[in-house]
């Protein structure tokens, strides 16, 4: 894998090498028995040959999969967005067409180049809320590294679809230093998420340092580690990486499971030495139209993941991102979908829906509603089976709110205001982290040579 510096200061960390001359690399799958033959061998399970082997012309894949029937759509779609899929996650393609569910998040189609106005670059407003380069503070508490452009497999759902449809790179240690920098300075961040692209992309060394740096902050008490590499590199996760991941608890790892298929034996020995290592898991599933939009796939993957010791976190609405229009259902096939869940599956199975609002207005939880109607006295209420129930009030009064509450409130939200420690809720922009103007320049258009 070429990792020379480039022109304009960043990382190449795409392949130097040509392609696997085995033009047999497909899928373990009958399509391609070639792929089953690659599985049999030990390169196989070498994350580092899965990174330099990874799907990147549509020459490749019509290699690995010579029944492929190409279009200039896909063709096209590929000059816009990139294509990245590691042999091992080609290998659960069953089906070469958007039928398959792997097939679809990871070929690039035709239709994403239907952007509709409403999809933007940045919808979620990441690069407004970057107070320093590769750093997003969206929550007063919370903070993001971008540490990577680079991911084992390029989801077509992508939302940062414009930091991984650059080039490759990754963060450097003047960055990082700008970041702990940051966090020092800024008490109030308690959890720090290391997301990317995708950090488990970097080697072992590098993502320590970032680790080492971000756990120096006194004030940061979580860190979490977003990847989808259990999913799509498994064999990434060595003991090598756990034994130096447990040097940083409490660190949480959550993962980005969409589909059945995709809950493989090797994905369940990942996860296993993750949880044994003592990092509890977490899912964020986003939910894509002709992949998990069924309730009964999404019931079947929330059971699978909570016996690999994963716990269903968010479902995702599929965010307002260029090329994902024929990814994206209707909010009200998330809450057809939650209504099925409840009362079929353990509490422990049940994910969050949210909505990432557009212009960065965060996670908003959209769920069925169980409250038919309130009175003083008495609250009724609705269970999954359609059954209404009176809920009693107490009789007592509720407390007043304290005299000197409306004083200390700074930033009052909802919350303040329905329990009376606010008179009025007016939100401002300025009420939020801090914000860069609004023609900034992209946070992430110039990730530099890695540590």
């Amino acid at each position: 894998m070429h990792t020379g510096p480039l022109a304009d200061g960043t990382l190449d960390v795409s392949d130097g090498e040509p392609p696997p001359s085995n033009h047999g690399c497909a899928a373990a799958a009958p399509l391609s028995p070639a792929l089953g033959e690659l599985r049999a061998t030990p390169q196989w399970h070498d994350w580092r040959w899965q990174m330099r082997n990874r799907i990147r012309s549509l020459a490749q894949l019509q290699s690995f999969f010579p029944a492929l029937e190409q279009s200039p759509g896909v063709y096209d779609a590929l000059k816009v967005f990139q294509m990245a899929i590691t042999p091992y996650y080609a290998s659960l393609i069953q089906r070469l067409d958007s039928t398959d569910p792997v097939f679809r998040m990871a070929v690039p189609q035709a239709a994403e180049l239907i952007n509709p106005p409403h999809l933007q670059a940045d919808p979620l407003e990441e690069d407004h809320h970057s107070p320093v380069p590769g750093l997003i503070h969206r929550y007063a508490d919370r903070a993001l590294i971008v540490t990577t452009s680079a991911c084992a497999m390029y989801c077509r759902h992508c939302t940062r679809k414009r930091v991984t449809s650059a080039r490759e790179s990754s963060i450097t240690g003047e960055r990082l230093n700008r970041i702990v920098a940051y966090l020092q300075a800024h008490p109030e961040i308690h959890d720090v998420v290391v997301s990317g692209g995708d950090p488990l992309t970097l080697s072992t060394e590098a993502l320590e340092q970032v680790l080492a740096a971000v756990r120096s902050v006194p004030s940061v008490e979580i860190i979490r580690i977003g990847t989808r590499v259990p999913v799509t590199m498994p064999m990434r996760i060595t003991d090598e990486l756990t034994a130096m991941l447990r040097k940083y608890h409490p660190l949480w790892v959550n993962t980005h499971f969409n589909h059945p298929v995709e809950l493989t034996d090797e994905a369940r020995e990942a996860c296993a030495k993750l949880a044994d290592a003592g990092m509890p898991l977490g899912n964020q599933t986003v939910l894509l139209r002709g992949v998990n939009d069924d309730p009964q796939v999404m019931e079947t993957l929330c059971r699978g993941l909570v016996r690999m010791r994963v716990r269903p976190y968010y479902l995702f609405q599929c965010d307002l991102v260029p090329g994902v229009e024929d990814f994206r259902t209707p909010i009200s096939r998330g809450i057809e979908i939650m209504e099925y869940l409840r009362g079929r599956v353990s509490g422990l199975a049940i994910p969050t829906f949210v909505v990432d609002a557009p212009g960065g207005g965060g996670k908003i939880p959209v769920l069925p509603n169980y409250i038919v109607t309130t009175s003083p006295t008495h609250t009724v209420l609705r269970n999954f089976e359609g059954m209404l129930i009176s809920y009693p009030e107490p009789a007592m009064p509720a407390p007043a709110p304290r005299q000197t509450a409306l004083q200390a409130v700074a930033q009052p939200g909802v919350w303040e205001l329905a329990s009376g420690r606010a008179e009025k809720l007016a939100p401002h922009p300025d009420a939020r982290p801090r914000r860069k103007p609004r023609k900034a320049v992209c946070a992430h258009a110039a990730l530099q040579p890695a540590l």
